[in-house]
């Protein structure tokens, strides 16, 4: 079971950078008494950049720093980003931050296209500069429409060799529902030797079932010889107004991270009666923090009402 704590940033809109949102937060702590936490945020024209808060370590629901200025900003035009930088996994990397960020190109016919980049910081995680212009993965014969939101793990074979793994999500299709183009979308896995270049086999981690249709941003994480999968996961219908079709928290377990046995039931966190995550709760992000695991997670409107968090309740 979790313990919310509540939320802890949403943005002023202020900045022009930073109008609405603070969208899929991902915690990267950086000392003893700051807690970093990077997220997507929209400017007048909703094109989404990578920013910051800082908060207390000893107590997150302080906020000690807003940055005032984007770390990654959309790309140049006819590039697959040229619409929103969205940042989603970073690893750490001797002395760079490698940010995998997901691009955001907009479709005449399906409102949007979306392909994973790979950003780089060199200064601490300030600024971002892209490895390159073009996407590392794109839409292939396995992911047919758009590939986004990747959650990266680094584990080290017997050997020494490393082995990099990738949870992602997968679009499979669109369908117009209400006059809207609506994409149906998965979790994949892929493969790497060098966090560059991945091997794509089409195995699907997370599918649709009766009542999901499209899942949001995996966050995996290894418990002792168990992996663990926390996501969003909602509806295709009136999921923007309905509760009932909305996202909510949901989980997953297996055992070699390929294969698994999804448990929503057992995700241990619900929706709020009321507040700034009564009608939805997505993109969550967990990380261990003073022994214990904690997760990030957004609220109403996608984002919108900013991020919060909860800890796992300790057993006896």
């Amino acid at each position: 079971m979790w313990i919310k704590k509540g939320l802890i940033y949403k943005t002023d809109g202020h900045l022009p950078f930073s109008r609405t949102h603070a969208q899929v937060p991902f915690a990267y702590p950086i000392s003893d008494e700051r807690l970093r936490v990077y997220f997507a945020t929209r400017d007048e024209n909703r094109s989404s950049s990578t920013s910051f808060v800082e908060l207390d370590a000893n107590d997150l629901s302080k906020v000690l720093y807003v940055h005032d200025k984007p770390c990654l900003s959309k790309g140049a035009v006819g590039m697959f980003d040229e619409t929103g930088a969205m940042p989603s996994w970073f690893i750490k990397r001797g002395d760079e931050i490698w940010l995998y960020y997901t691009g955001w190109n907009k479709s005449e016919t399906a409102w949007y296209r979306l392909g994973i980049g790979l950003a780089i910081s060199r200064d601490g995680g300030l600024t971002f500069e892209r490895a390159y212009d073009g996407p590392l993965l794109d839409r292939s014969i396995y992911d047919q429409v758009w590939i986004a939101q990747p959650c990266v793990m680094v584990e080290t074979e017997a050997d020494g060799t490393e082995r990099w793994r990738m949870w992602y999500l997968s679009c499979t299709k669109i369908e117009i529902i209400n006059g809207h183009p609506e994409p149906f979308y998965n979790v994949k896995y892929a493969e790497s030797k060098d966090g560059i270049t991945w091997e794509r086999t089409g195995i699907t981690c997370i599918g649709y079932n009766e009542f999901t249709d499209a899942i949001g941003r995996p966050a995996v994480i290894k418990d002792g010889d168990l992996y663990k999968m926390y996501y969003s996961y909602r509806s295709a219908t009136d999921f923007r107004t309905s509760v009932e079709k909305s996202y909510r928290i949901g989980y997953a377990e297996s055992k070699d991270g390929i294969t698994w046995d999804r448990k929503d039931d057992q995700a241990g966190i619900e929706r709020s009666e009321d507040g700034w995550d009564s009608s939805m709760m997505d993109y969550c992000h967990l990380f261990q923090h003073h022994g214990q695991w904690t997760m990030l997670y957004n609220g109403n409107g996608f984002g919108a009402s900013g991020f919060g968090y909860a800890v796992q309740e300790e057993e006896n």
